[in-house]
């Protein structure tokens, strides 16, 4: 078994530059990329990495597969909690109100979705926050990711009980039903959000947002020349005095993205600031 993993993290640093991912955004989550890259090489019946390395040259379409089985799905409700803090208190309605007083939807963008904790918990701050104070407000949240069977996943929005733990009691009470023993968000919650298939590196919403979520994705796992391009792209998406949302953890390089600055390092939250 030692071996195996010596050989799947050889195999990783051999693959992953080839895809335009970093290595070191994959060591924490390596067993759960090895294990179903494992399962694809019993899958084709070949004997280990090298005949699947020999494989990949004869079969360029593999490639596609192997990217597949690249995105990391680890996910739950309100996660980095001082963010989500912050944004409800006070960040989301001074969003709210600038839309309201420019009489136009509040827009904001979901990137990597995977299973849906991430935009069904802005839909929650929205329906317990928002709506009441605002309730001429247009609130439209898109969600995006490359994987169907995460959306898939997303779409019937019901959850264990450890994704839900930090949803605050009340809200837990009056957003979700259990049932079988999962979580199951209500469908007025369900249908704040709207799910698309997209891959970052190649699509994004045609609109403007006033706040994007990007956590954990592009500065995490994606080379450093590659996550520099997409975030400029996601940055030209936000509008004037809009927010962009990073993982606490996560590099981003700030200082090669045009029109953004810092608002909180700790929090790893920047702020469209050109004119």
């Amino acid at each position: 078994m030692k071996n195996n993993k010596n050989q799947c993290t050889e195999f990783l640093k051999w693959a992953l530059p080839q895809l335009g991912l970093r290595w070191e955004g994959y060591r924490r989550v390596k067993r759960q990329v090895c294990k179903r890259i494992n399962a694809r090489i019993a899958f084709l019946q070949l004997s280990g990495f090298g005949s699947y390395k020999e494989y990949l040259s004869k079969n360029p379409g593999e490639w596609t597969i192997l990217d597949g089985m690249m995105h990391i799905s680890i996910s739950r409700f309100f996660r980095d909690h001082k963010s989500w803090e912050l944004l409800g208190d006070s960040l989301l309605p001074e969003l709210a109100a600038r839309a309201v007083g420019e009489n136009r939807p509040l827009r904001c963008w979901s990137v990597g979705c995977a299973s849906g904790e991430e935009p069904y918990s802005l839909a929650i701050l929205y329906h317990q926050i928002l709506k009441n104070s605002f309730p001429s407000l247009d609130f439209q949240l898109i969600a995006t990711d490359a994987n169907t069977d995460l959306l898939q996943r997303a779409a019937k929005a019901c959850y264990p009980a450890g994704n839900v733990k930090n949803v605050p009691a009340k809200w837990l009470q009056s957003s979700f039903n259990k049932t079988n023993g999962e979580y199951c968000l209500h469908d007025n919650m369900k249908n704040t959000v709207t799910f698309l298939r997209q891959d970052i590196r190649e699509e994004l919403p045609d609109e403007q947002f006033d706040l994007i979520f990007c956590k954990n994705l592009v500065g995490m796992y994606f080379a450093t020349e590659i996550a520099i391009e997409v975030y400029n792209r996601i940055a030209e998406k936000i509008r004037h005095k809009g927010f962009l949302f990073t993982g606490n953890h996560e590099p981003v390089p700030i200082e090669k993205l045009s029109g953004m600055q810092i608002y909180n390092r700790g929090l790893n939250i920047f702020k469209k600031c050109d004119s």
